[in-house]
């Protein structure tokens, strides 16, 4: 037989090995969240400047867009000023040679045609100049934001950085008992462990009966389910907060 198959399914693990892990689990993951805790809010801190840096870059390419599609549409109305000047001469030309008032009235209206449209464009020129300054100021103040929002990350990423490699090796070595400490443990067992943890706020899910009071919520505990507690037949959870009592303290004289 394998050592494989020789190992105890954690269904068949008895009531009292399973809560000895759990409570084993849950000194880990208490050591887990201490330092954690070390490292406070820096980690959210960095998500969110990486977050808004993203966000400016967007917002600075999306500037850098719209000046592009505004110079070229300056260039384009420019050329349309241009076309408008070459035909412009061309009907003053045609102006010296007409052989009545109809046809020089004719090229008259369309010289001021074109005339207009070179209004037009040097309007439109102007006001797409004018947009592609707001642009550009626009750009400058977000740049000088997104400078100062990379150097913020910078500072916060090197300070978690730091308490990150502090704690490194305790970290990897509390994550290896801890999978070690989960194998006599059924998963759904597990499952409710995560989801006790989540919803308490200390993260305890399992503790101690101790003075006869659940070690989490500090209810009274009745000395019949004491006793089940310790008896170690099944998992007993606290009536009022939820979490598991794994035993009940020995007070000593």
């Amino acid at each position: 037989m394998t050592a494989k198959s020789a190992a105890v399914a954690p269904a068949d693990v008895p009531v009292a090995a399973k809560l000895e892990a759990l409570l084993t689990l849950q000194h880990l993951d208490s050591q887990l969240d201490e330092i954690r805790r070390v490292r406070g809010d820096l980690p959210e801190e960095v998500s969110d400047l990486e977050d808004e840096i993203a966000g400016y870059e967007v917002r600075v390419k999306k500037f850098d867009e719209d000046i592009q599609g505004l110079n070229d549409f300056i260039k384009s109305r420019k050329q349309a000023s241009k076309d408008a000047e070459t035909l412009i001469k061309k009907y003053d030309e045609q102006q010296q040679n007409v052989r009545n008032n109809r046809e020089f009235e004719a090229i008259a209206k369309e010289i001021e045609l074109q005339r207009l449209e070179i209004q037009i464009a040097d309007k439109k020129i102007k006001e797409s100049q004018y947009q592609i300054d707001v642009k550009n100021a626009e750009i400058s103040g977000t740049k000088s934001k997104l400078d100062e929002r990379r150097k913020d990350l910078d500072t916060k990423k090197s300070e978690l950085d730091t308490i990150i490699s502090e704690n490194e090796e305790e970290e990897r070595a509390i994550m290896a008992q801890r999978e070690e400490a989960t194998k006599p443990v059924e998963d759904r067992l597990l499952t409710a462990y995560t989801r006790i943890r989540g919803n308490v706020r200390n993260g305890l899910a399992v503790v101690l009966v101790r003075r006869d009071a659940c070690g989490g919520c500090f209810n009274t505990v009745p000395p019949q389910r004491q006793a089940d507690i310790i008896s170690h037949k099944k998992i007993i959870v606290c009536e009022h907060c939820g979490r598991i009592l794994a035993d009940v303290e020995v007070r000593t004289a």
